[in-house]
């Protein structure tokens, strides 16, 4: 099982969310994930690290190239848990 607060945690950052919005269409290339930030590529790496560590994206590489793939388990559990939220405020309200 993946950690959840690890999860929100590096989501909490707007720059691991935009990297995620991205792979969510597709894998891509580190460097093409890089390209929209004006940060240097060891921060962007750790952005990226993070996002591995706690289970969203993973990468491969290839030769010289390393190209990021998002993982779909974690998303879907975090996904989950917001829909058990809202149900449960749901049928609090409901009362």
């Amino acid at each position: 099982a993946h950690d959840l607060t690890s999860a929100f945690a590096a989501l909490a950052d707007p720059t691991r969310r935009a990297v995620v919005e991205r792979l969510a269409k597709g894998p891509a290339t580190v460097s093409d994930l890089a390209a929209p930030f004006e940060i240097a590529l060891p921060t962007f790496m750790r952005h990226l690290k993070t996002l591995e560590e706690c289970g969203l994206v993973r990468s491969v590489k290839k030769g010289r190239v390393r190209t990021c793939h998002i993982e779909a388990a974690p998303l879907m559990e975090l996904q989950g848990w917001l829909e058990w939220q809202r149900r449960v405020r749901e049928t609090q309200n409901d009362d």
